[in-house]
């Protein structure tokens, strides 16, 4: 019988504390649009998973232009507020490895979006990036 790794890790209160501190710089990163420092809280190539208008599942792969002219497209010029309050619950697959289930509400301009997705995070030399991101709805601008 072949070795299997454990995959039951019970993950510490510092991790759980740092994936919370890497959401919390995310967010605000993204409420000012800061785009460039976004991307740099990325491991790329950075693999996209969604489903398109007619119920296909969809990916791809962005490098980093791609992630910076996309998320400068969906994002605005920052004229207007945008604030965050989400739910997260993070499985962690490893000390590295942690996947990150997201509700989250989003306002903007008084208009309030839920959202629902998940992120794949790495942590490499005690530092997470996000290297995957899921979210249904997105599959035909991929």
């Amino acid at each position: 019988m072949p070795f299997l790794p454990d995959s039951g890790y019970v993950p510490t209160a510092e991790d759980r504390a740092s994936v919370d501190a890497w959401f919390a710089e995310y967010d605000a990163q993204s409420a000012r649009r800061d785009v460039e420092r976004m991307a740099d809280m990325a491991e790329f190539p950075l693999n996209l998973v969604s489903d398109d208008a007619a119920g296909n599942g969809r990916s791809a792969q962005w490098d980093r232009n791609q992630y910076i002219a996309t998320m400068t497209q969906v994002m605005g010029d920052g004229s207007e507020d945008i604030t965050f309050e989400s739910t997260r619950t993070p499985v962690f697959l490893s000390p590295a490895l942690v996947v990150v289930f997201s509700d989250s509400t989003m306002t903007m301009e008084g208009e309030t979006r839920q959202l629902r997705y998940a992120d794949i995070l790495v942590r490499r030399d005690g530092t997470w990036a996000f290297q995957t991101m899921i979210q249904g709805g997105w599959g035909d601008s991929l």
